[in-house]
């Protein structure tokens, strides 16, 4: 019984043709006769229309040939059925095309190719008639002119019938049998290998009118897919001794034809194509394989025609996997395996994948009918990829990847009209409008010279997921240390994607941490530029600002030269300096705004040692005189927290330092101090720096004298730079109350310091008076200080004392405290104000000062002493008489003390006591100023007691205030107390003794000795 027949036509069997110089792939594309003109897109009817216009003279069309920049002319109409004729003639029967196929030939480019069809209607006619393949077809297709002809082995007696006649039934019978056959069994010899390879072919042939056979072929796809890896891995390796492999890729480019895919759609067959092409591709050089081989005679197996006939045959077979290719998922396998190749360091491989890959975009571009889905999402990491390569060093690997661009850009347009939004053809328009207009400047013909063009032309169709595909192929391809110009081409393609859609880029912190890997690779400087000028685009947008910068400070510190170098140099515009600078110091600036914790944040230190970089680099100068208060204010603070604190006391993030020990001379304070030291210099602060530095300012800060340091810097800036120290006041108004305690302190013992300057006297009382007064009411003791100090120094401004004069209840209390620097601030304060004061607070006042005489701390016992002096200096005469009790009070110990072995004590007690003998109108006798112990000159002692028991009688009783300090710790004092005690009590009347009470004056004198002793 006949075997069933299918009225299909014939498909081309293979094409076994050599090329003239470097196998160009040849894919030839089965059609059924008569479809030609049906086939015809809408852009060949236009460029038809366009052609036969009668006001265009007729002539010869110029056409780009990406190989040698030159122009091509295309062959006359009239002429090419010759050419085409003389072409088949010269071919064996094996190569010989039927009528109603057509040849199309991979090294002339199209009629259109120096141009791109950038009309949205056009893409929507070609929308309209989903039967059109193409976007622009040529009329007219010029082949290729073979040098070298492959004649048919005489063991394939099998293949000849195949292209002569139908196979009959009872052939194909056999060779089905024969089929089976070499399933069960096992191949050996090139002939067996042979013969099985052209008998499949042969087979795959009768698809066509012969349903059993493609049933047949689909039940053993297994087996088949089996012996041809088996016959795949028996080829060797870096060698081609005969066309076994040559052979392999035409029975799978026969299959392909027949939709049947032998190296698709499996794991296992996947592997096989990944084999096949690592075959192909890692061959050595033609020389290299002639050198191997030894001179073989000329013929069908010479080695440079089996070379080239076997590349030709697997370029052929790549492209029949894209012919019927809808949705992109055979061109997304191809691509998968030929990038690794398209990225080679050898030129050979390079060249080849780049032939290799150009050749299939052509025949995609031209078969191109786009369905959805799409399952190709690479387009950005395709397109870097074609772009760097037309940057290659190579000069015929830029010329290929060139030419395989400009299909791509076709291929792009159609695949951006079939995905892109429906409802906002706009967006699209724009897109195609900007496209021309950017070609109009720079020619696609010129990809391979500017492959920095490429980037502008791509980047008006490419989504933000792809613009990221290709910034991150492009930084991969910084890693091609042997050709400096990949690196320049990889660099001018960075930053002009950057620049022409910086704001629609997405994975920006893994943009930013490849450039950080790659930029040690990097040894041209000029390409290191345009990669840290790429990282300044990204900076500079307010959008990636806190995510450049937070990706940038997580890295260890110090920065290692490259990431310093990337701080040192980076080139913004200037209004975003500010910005940037702003938001850096921002990162550091939230780390003080929080409670004290157990450990400083990492961020705190990586910042401050990225100022440090960026001050050194002085790129961000206006920025940084603009933001002069907060970075200084900042800087002092981070000192302050940084205080004693080591790297171990940093909150490091896990696998920061993976196994390196970080270096004990590595400090948060070592950052801090020097990121303040470059501040200054950098911002002309010369004479503030060299004041530090003499009064050992620096070291002050760093220790537990923290705020000594910030007193000396703000002064130093008070009296050399006022201007800056007038813009630091203004910030800290509002400064004051953030953050924790040591945020706090720094800040106000700067402002405290400031309010000297007489800007301070602008300042509103919240902002001054009222808060100093808050702070004399704080529990910590610092801040009590400080509010002392600011009290102090506004007192400078005399209309500012009315106001502190409402603080003084807050002030005598202040006077009680135990920490002798609040009791001596306050005694300052209070000496700038006992002028103004009522008599009340006055009194109030000297009886406190009153209760200091006698005082352990010298310093408070001796300035309470000069404040008392001033008050009675300062009673006005009305109120002398209430004021008269306090100074008779008062003259006893002031005499006493005027014994004291501080002589700075005893020289203020004897001042002082002439201060109250003239409040009282009295006239001292001038033993009282002599300035040897009273002890040891007991003539003058009789006299001084003479004259204070008359002052005194009847008005204190100053025998017994003297006895109180018999018992006063101060030997000096005690001895005096003692004489003065033994020698009132004889001027004084027993009588009057008796009637006060004698027996603590008799305890007293019996206590004589016994103390004198002591």
């Amino acid at each position: 019984m006949p075997l069933p027949r299918r009225g299909r036509g014939s498909r081309l069997a293979s094409t076994r043709v050599a090329s003239t110089s470097l196998p160009r792939a040849v894919p030839v594309f089965p059609r059924r006769a008569g479809r030609r003109a049906s086939l015809l897109s809408h852009a060949q009817r236009l460029t038809r229309r366009r052609h036969s216009s009668e006001l265009v003279p007729a002539e010869p069309e110029l056409r780009p040939d990406f190989r040698s920049g030159k122009w091509l002319q295309e062959p006359a109409a009239g002429d090419f059925g010759d050419l085409r004729q003389r072409l088949l003639a010269g071919m064996g029967t094996r190569h010989r095309i039927y009528d109603q196929e057509e040849l199309v030939i991979p090294c002339a480019s199209d009629s259109d190719s120096g141009s791109v069809d950038l009309q949205l209607s056009d893409l929507e006619y070609i929308k309209k008639e989903p039967s059109s393949t193409d976007l622009t077809v040529l009329d007219l297709e010029i082949p290729d002119f073979p040098e070298f002809s492959q004649e048919s082995l005489t063991t394939d007696s099998l293949r000849n019938l195949t292209h002569g006649s139908p196979l009959s039934e009872t052939s194909v019978e056999r060779l089905v049998q024969y089929m089976q056959e070499v399933f069960g069994g096992k191949l050996k010899g090139e002939h067996e290998k042979l013969k099985f390879l052209r008998s499949m072919s042969s087979l795959s042939q009768t698809i066509v009118y012969d349903e059993s056979t493609e049933s047949f072929i689909h039940s053993h796809i297994t087996d088949i897919v089996h012996i041809l890896n088996v016959l795949v891995q028996e080829e060797p390796l870096n060698s081609l001794s005969g066309p076994v492999l040559q052979e392999i890729l035409i029975t799978v480019t026969e299959l392909s034809y027949q939709d049947i895919h032998l190296l698709l759609d499996s794991e296992d067959r996947d592997d096989l194509l990944s084999l096949i092409i690592r075959i192909v591709i890692t061959l050595p050089p033609i020389e290299a394989l002639i050198h191997l081989h030894g001179a073989r005679p000329s013929g069908p197996h010479n080695t440079e025609g089996l070379y080239r006939q076997t590349f030709q045959a697997f370029s052929d077979m790549l492209q029949s996997f894209v012919m019927k290719d809808p949705h992109l998922e055979n061109f997304n396998t191809i691509f998968k395996h030929m990038e690794p190749w398209l990225q080679s360091i050898k030129d050979h491989e390079r060249k080849r994948a780049t032939v290799t890959m150009a050749q299939v975009l052509k025949c995609l571009y031209r078969h191109l009918s786009l369905k959805l889905p799409l399952h190709f999402q690479r387009l950005g990491h395709l397109v870097a990829l074609m772009a760097l390569l037309c940057g290659d060093p190579l000069k015929e690997v830029a010329e290929e990847a060139a030419e395989g661009t400009h299909y791509l850009l076709h291929i792009t347009m159609r695949l951006k009209y079939i995905t892109h939004d429906k409802g906002n053809h706009q967006s699209l328009k724009r897109a195609l409008k900007k496209c021309r207009e950017l070609l109009d400047r720079h020619s696609i013909k010129r990809f391979y010279r500017y492959p920095s063009k490429i980037a502008q032309v791509f980047e008006v169709f490419l989504s933000s997921t792809e613009l990221c595909q290709f910034v991150m192929t492009t930084l991969d391809g910084l890693k091609n240390l042997p050709h400096p110009c990949s690196q320049q081409a990889a660099g001018e393609l960075l930053i002009t994607l950057v620049k022409n859609a910086e704001s629609r880029f997405e994975k920006v912190p893994e943009i930013i941490g490849v450039i950080c890997a790659r930029l040690s690779v990097i040894s041209q400087p000029k390409v290191r530029q345009q990669v840290i000028n790429t990282v300044s685009l990204f900076i500079s947008r307010p959008r990636y600002t806190d995510i450049v910068l937070t990706h940038l400070l997580y890295h260890p510190v110090p920065y290692d030269r490259h990431l310093a170098e990337l701080w040192r140099t980076l080139e913004v515009e200037l209004p975003s300096t500010t910005w940037i600078l702003w938001r850096l110091l921002r990162k550091l600036q939230k780390c003080h705004n929080v409670p004290n914790r157990e450990k400083m944040a990492y961020v705190a230190v990586a910042a401050t040692d990225a100022l440090y970089e960026v001050l050194v680099g002085n790129k961000l100068r206006a920025a940084t005189f603009r933001l002069f208060p907060q970075l200084l204010m900042t800087l002092l603070i981070q000192i302050h927290h940084s205080i004693g604190l080591t790297m171990s006391d940093v909150s490091i993030p896990r696998g920061m330092y993976a196994e390196k020990e970080i270096s004990t001379d590595i400090t948060p304070l070592g950052f801090a101090m020097q990121a303040t030291k470059t501040l200054l210099l950098r911002t002309l602060c010369w004479q503030e720096f060299n004041i530090m530095e003499k009064n050992k300012g620096w070291t002050l800060l760093k220790g537990e004298c923290h705020l000594q340091g910030v007193f000396l810097l703000a002064n130093a800036l008070l009296e050399r730079n006022h201007i800056l120290a007038h813009r630091i006041l203004y910030l800290l108004v509002p400064l004051l109350n953030r953050g924790n305690d040591k945020h706090k302190l720094t800040a106000a013992g700067f402002f405290v310091e400031l309010l000297q300057s007489p800007v301070a006297r602008r300042l509103p009382n919240m902002y001054s008076t009222v808060r100093l007064k808050d702070w004399l009411c704080h529990g910590n003791n610092v801040f009590r200080i400080l509010a002392l100090r600011g009290l102090y120094n506004l007192l400078r401004h005399k209309e500012m004392r009315e106001n502190i004069k409402n603080l003084l209840p807050c002030l005598l209390d202040s006077l009680c405290e135990v920490d002798e620097r609040i009791v001596l601030l306050t005694i300052q304060i209070l000496q700038q104000l006992v002028q103004k004061m009522d008599f009340t607070a006055l009194a109030t006042m000297m009886r406190t000062l009153f209760s200091l005489f006698g005082d352990v701390r010298p310093d408070v016992h001796r300035f309470s002493m000069t404040l008392f002096g001033a008050s009675v200096k300062c009673v006005k005469p009305t109120d002398k008489k209430g004021a008269e009790k306090q100074v008779l009070e008062s003259l006893v110990p002031l005499l006493l003390y005027s014994q004291d072995e501080n002589d700075a004590i005893a020289q203020e007690s004897r001042r002082v006591l002439t201060i109250c003998a003239q409040f009282l109108k009295w006239k001292l006798p001038r033993e009282v100023y002599c300035q040897d112990p009273l002890y040891i000159k007991p003539a003058e002692v009789e006299t001084i007691c003479d004259f204070f028991g008359k002052k005194c009688q009847g008005k204190m009783n100053i025998l017994a205030q003297t006895l109180v300090y018999s018992r006063n710790i101060k030997l000096p004092i005690r001895r005096a107390a003692v004489l003065f005690v033994g020698l009132l009590s004889k001027y004084m009347d027993h009588n009057e003794l008796r009637i006060t009470g004698t027996e603590w004056i008799e305890n007293g004198e019996a206590a004589e000795p016994n103390m004198e002793m002591t």
